[in-house]
């Protein structure tokens, strides 16, 4: 079988692609992959109580369909449920193929073409394409990040990855230990201590964390008076805004933001709590991605003595919970070990060129989405600052550009020009978090100038990426029958 365009995932960006290929480039053919047997990504494989977006809707939501619900926090379920709704309106269900997991990629530079090894129901299928599309996220699926903790056998207990969640685990009245201080555990926390006994959020380190409100005042405000797209649009670009003003201010003015922060969580929690041990991280804000907490329900649960941090360091698992290095033990019915998440490289795909296996740390990506010397090719990768899917958005559209710009052109190959003098020691993504240090190694590089820098910025995005000329002397346009001849 044979398509214009492969993108490979159903998630967000999938789906983001699926839309813009069949508005911008209703000649190609394509078709979307999926390794799992629902669309959906992210929000269709964690099932974990109080699972949500850690980005308001109106900048995770994609730029053609305006999210219409109150909540601008919204749980999982809902966003799952927006998906769908846009795969139906936009009649993709029929490019989506389910349970089509790539294994192999590769280039086959005398006919132009990805040639690709896929697993559909324990049978091998073959398939071809001009231009592959990455577009299945940026984690393993199947292997969360999980340390070895001394002893974990001997605890009697349940121990479970909020990954793996079982959506038939009964921690009513139960004693529970949250391993973590992520989004992950931010989140777990104040759902599950609704019906357990006591839960204790259990962290080497502090995050940053803050509380705003789960409905946009403003939002519902407009929505009286205007349009839905109308308001929708607006409230986006006051997203995109702000976020990108508070930003700004963190990298410019790290002690003064901190400070603004630890006082919002005094007012929080009380002068009595100790805010400094657990809530005051060693590393300046927006070095790791912020907590969120929507309508405070973390530190409603804290007050509420239904939740409490503990900050220190896991000596060993015992057989009724884990004893830590100060000497201390925390007691527990179940353990959640919410310790992150792996990256992967290249969506866990064997791509290569002519038979010889790509390493992508060794490449630069070209605006962020494409890699040196690798011909029709294009991955997306969002912010870690901001929206996933404000670059989602971004890549597909450039995509289109670049795809209808090679018909113009008359040609079937494109590919960025490997360029030595751009080659630093930058990493693509400039955070401390632990899954992006543990991961940095598999992913590309990023170049010290344009267009190998990737600024993590959706401002300057938008004219690098979407305005400006795709022309460019960084970018070889070619037919491959013609350098034969």
């Amino acid at each position: 079988m044979h398509k214009d365009v492969i993108v490979i995932g159903a998630g967000i960006s999938g789906i983001a692609a699926g839309y813009n290929l069949k508005k911008s480039c209703p000649n190609k053919s394509f078709s979307i992959l999926e390794g799992r047997e629902n669309l959906g990504g992210t929000w269709d494989l964690f099932k974990y109580p109080g699972i949500r977006s850690d980005s308001d809707m109106h900048t995770l939501g994609f730029r053609f369909k305006p999210w219409i619900h109150d909540k601008s926090i919204a749980d999982g379920p809902s966003i799952l449920e927006y998906l769908n709704e846009t795969v139906d309106e936009n009649k993709l269900r029929e490019n989506i193929l389910l349970d089509h997991k790539v294994n192999s990629a590769n280039w086959n530079s005398d006919k132009s073409l990805w040639e690709l090894i896929i697993q559909n129901n324990g049978q091998q299928i073959n398939m071809t394409c001009n231009f592959l599309f990455l577009c299945g996220g940026y984690f393993s699926y199947s292997k969360p990040h999980m340390p070895s903790f001394k002893d974990n056998d001997k605890f009697n207990g349940q121990i479970i990855h909020p990954q793996f969640w079982n959506e038939e685990t009964d921690y009513s009245n139960k004693k529970i230990i949250v391993i973590g201080s992520g989004a992950t555990a931010i989140t777990l926390v104040p759902s599950i201590a609704e019906k357990a006994e006591h839960v204790v959020m259990l962290q080497r380190s502090p995050s940053y964390v803050i509380s705003r409100p789960s409905e946009d005042s403003i939002n519902k405000f407009l929505r009286k008076f205007l349009p839905i797209k109308v308001t929708y649009f607006l409230i986006r670009w006051k997203n995109i805004l702000w976020q990108s003003y508070t930003f700004f201010l963190a990298r410019r003015f790290p002690e003064k933001i901190k400070k603004t922060i630890l006082d919002l969580l005094r007012v929080e929690l009380g002068d009595d709590y100790d805010i400094e041990k657990h809530f005051s991280p060693s590393y300046k804000p927006w070095d790791q991605r912020m907590c969120l907490v929507p309508d405070s329900d973390l530190f409603k649960a804290i007050k509420n003595n239904k939740a409490s941090v503990v900050t220190d360091q896991i000596s060993q698992f015992v057989s009724d919970g884990i004893l830590l290095e100060s000497g201390k033990k925390v007691s527990a019915d179940i353990i959640i070990t919410a310790t992150g998440i792996e990256l992967n490289s290249l969506n866990d795909i064997n791509v290569t060129l002519d038979n010889v296996k790509i390493n992508a740390h060794e490449r630069l990506t070209y605006k962020g989405m494409m890699l040196s010397g690798v011909p029709n090719f294009a991955l997306s990768f969002g912010y870690v600052n901001a929206s996933w899917t404000l670059r989602a958005d971004l890549t597909c559209e450039y995509v289109c550009r670049l795809i209808k710009l090679m018909d113009k052109k008359g040609v079937d190959c494109c590919v960025p020009i490997d360029d030595k003098a751009a080659y630093g020691d930058d990493d693509l993504i400039d955070f401390t978090s632990g899954y992006v240090q543990r991961g940095l190694h598999l992913m590309p590089k990023q170049g010290n100038k344009a267009p190998w820098k990737n600024y993590q910025n959706y401002l300057k995005d938008i004219f690098a990426v979407r305005l400006f000329s795709i022309k460019d002397s960084n970018l070889n346009f070619y037919n491959q029958k013609e350098l034969k001849d």
